[in-house]
């Protein structure tokens, strides 16, 4: 019986999630065994047509082009695994979708002409049915090889919806903001990292973005009660999953009649 096939796709992103894949090493190497590599260019140049059983993609949309490719690459794959914030949110670069692109632009490059662009960055879900989301920023390398194989025997991944306080609690952390005012996207951010910032007695930056049911009101609340001024609270929001919706309601709590680009 011909094994599996998986196929891996590149758009706007930093190649940080591809090489969480890379770095799985011997358990990429069990794996192997198991399902053909198909198209990864990160790793080879050897690609084979498809269609393709899983497909994971990596990056945001932000041309043209990129909307027409991801609909392709849709077409030939039987299941689409999105992977990392950029993918899944849109990434850092969503943070155009609160500004002028053209003004960048023009600031930016010698020959703004030249560049073509769109003026939003946005998640793949937007474009085409995404059948799993695998968040972080990168993603973790547990949680990729979970997805990967429960695919393989036709189960649904086991990833935890919960938020990192809980994984701050399995790990005996204390709590930086009770202990010691630290500000923390803990109690909003989607478990996955194993809790690995406020283990090291700092705050959650939100690497892996908004958890299923984030309580907008009680988290900018909280990071007002350690201190964080209104536009500091914006910010905090607006990183590695700035197009997140939760992630967006969160920051316009706290600056509520700002222009944001649809």
């Amino acid at each position: 019986m011909d094994m599996p096939t998986l196929a891996v796709w590149k758009f706007a992103s930093c190649d940080g999630c591809q090489l969480t894949l890379l770095d799985c090493e011997d358990e990429l190497l069990a794996i192997a065994g198991r399902v053909k590599i198909a198209r990864f260019t990160e790793a080879s140049s050897e690609i084979l047509p498809g269609p393709y059983d899983v497909s994971l993609v990596e990056g945001s949309i932000t041309t043209a082009d990129d909307a027409e490719r991801i609909r392709r690459v849709r077409e030939m794959s039987r299941t689409l695994v999105t992977i990392g914030a950029c993918a899944s949110a849109g990434g850092v670069q969503a943070l155009r979708n609160f500004a002028d692109v053209e003004e960048f632009t023009s600031v930016v490059y010698a020959r703004p002409d030249y560049i073509s662009t769109l003026a939003t960055s946005t998640p793949i879900a937007a474009h085409v049915d995404v059948d799993f989301e695998l968040h972080g920023c990168p993603i973790d390398r547990r949680q990729l090889l979970e997805v990967i194989t429960a695919l393989l025997v036709g189960r649904k991944p086991n990833i935890p919806a919960h938020s990192v306080c809980f994984e701050c609690k399995q790990r005996g952390n204390v709590c930086v903001v009770a202990a010691h005012g630290t500000p923390c996207l803990g109690p909003v951010t989607h478990a996955g990292c194993g809790a690995l910032c406020p283990a090291h007695h700092r705050g959650c930056y939100g690497c892996f973005g908004p958890m299923e049911t984030p309580n907008a009101a009680a988290q900018v609340g909280l990071l007002r009660a350690t201190g964080m001024a209104e536009a500091d609270i914006v910010r905090a929001f607006r990183t590695f999953n700035a197009g997140a919706p939760a992630f967006i309601e969160l920051s316009q709590v706290a600056r509520p009649h700002e222009r944001r680009s649809e």
